[in-house]
């Protein structure tokens, strides 16, 4: 089945948007799960370290690894400086117990939207293969991101976009079933009602470079379900890193959405789920007049003394949808 497209799938240079996709599993070796990659695209596999395997496919170059920075690192130096036999036997011991507990990553080149289906047959064929999603454990918190190029990377874009998603949060998280594990971890933390209330405000439209302070003073952090720093990072690397000092922050076109589960094991899950749910950011961004009518109601539920459990907002917003 083909993918719904937004209303507009150029960027203002007239190329066609692009989207990223990274999907956290487990249940599969990672040599593995590059091969399964290389052989659905028939790509050819680039091994990198014991940890991470780049896969050279028509679609561009997709990447599979262990989610761990540091073991990658290790591994890195010890290609370049063979360590000594207690050195490897430990780096062999922490690989072991990685592999146990930290996902398994595949990440996808940016993609042009019209071939976001080239996707579908590769996921079935990863869950026909025994991948496992978050649900499969209760310490499984693991993601499937989005990273959206967006039609233009002005301030006003981006402003436009954001706000959309602040008034669709509570119905996305909703909307993609959110686990109990990943809503305790860190890593897709919503942003303060404070300063949701402030962005969302009519009369809230900065220049880029101030829009880009506030954010950071009040989100200096990768960990948001929807993170704005490579955004920023793009049009001011130095000052998000003087920031935040992340070195994962890698700057580019894109918003970073971190929201979504990954069910790949689950036989009624695909990546269109996810997609569908975002489309409602998209169309919204780009309804001057619904987006404006929508922040004022929003900004009227965040003022209301009424607890958000006996009046949802989630509820309360689904009028809006398209």
């Amino acid at each position: 089945m083909a993918f719904s497209l937004p209303e507009h799938r150029h960027t203002a240079s007239g190329q066609e948007r692009r989207l990223g996709v990274e999907l956290e599993l487990n249940g599969l070796p990672l040599t593995r799960l590059a091969g399964l990659v290389a052989e659905q695209l028939d790509g050819h596999l680039l091994p990198r370290s014991e940890y991470e395997i780049e896969i050279d496919t028509s679609l561009g170059l997709f990447r599979a690894e262990l989610d761990f920075d540091y073991l990658k690192r290790l591994a890195r130096v010890q290609l370049r400086q063979p360590p000594g036999e207690l050195e490897q036997a430990a780096t062999e011991l922490l690989g072991t117990l990685a592999f146990q507990v930290v996902p398994l990553e595949l990440v996808s080149p940016p993609l042009p939207l019209s071939r976001l289906d080239s996707l579908t047959p590769l996921f079935e064929r990863l869950r026909a293969s025994g991948a496992k999603g978050t649900r499969h454990a209760l310490h499984y918190a693991f993601g499937l991101h989005l990273n959206p190029e967006l039609p233009d990377t002005d301030g006003v874009t981006l402003l436009r976009y954001f706000k959309a998603y602040l008034c669709l949060h509570d119905w996305l998280e909703q909307h993609e079933d959110i686990v109990a594990a990943r809503k305790l971890s860190p890593y897709i933390r919503g942003f303060a009602k404070d300063y949701s209330r402030r962005v969302i405000d009519p009369d809230y439209w900065p220049d880029l470079s101030q829009f880009s302070e506030d954010y950071l003073a009040a989100n200096p952090s990768r960990n948001r379900s929807l993170d704005l720093l490579p955004m920023l990072a793009w049009h001011n690397e130095a000052r998000v890193q003087e920031v935040v000092q992340d070195d994962k922050v890698n700057k580019r076109p894109t918003l970073h959405y971190r929201l979504p589960n990954s069910d790949i094991d689950n036989p009624l899950w695909s990546l269109q789920h996810a997609w569908a749910g975002w489309l409602q950011v998209e169309a919204l961004a780009n309804d001057e007049g619904r987006l404006e009518q929508l922040c004022r109601h929003y900004a009227a539920h965040l003022d209301s003394m009424t607890p958000d459990f006996l009046d949802p907002w989630k509820l309360k917003v689904t009028p809006w949808l398209r």
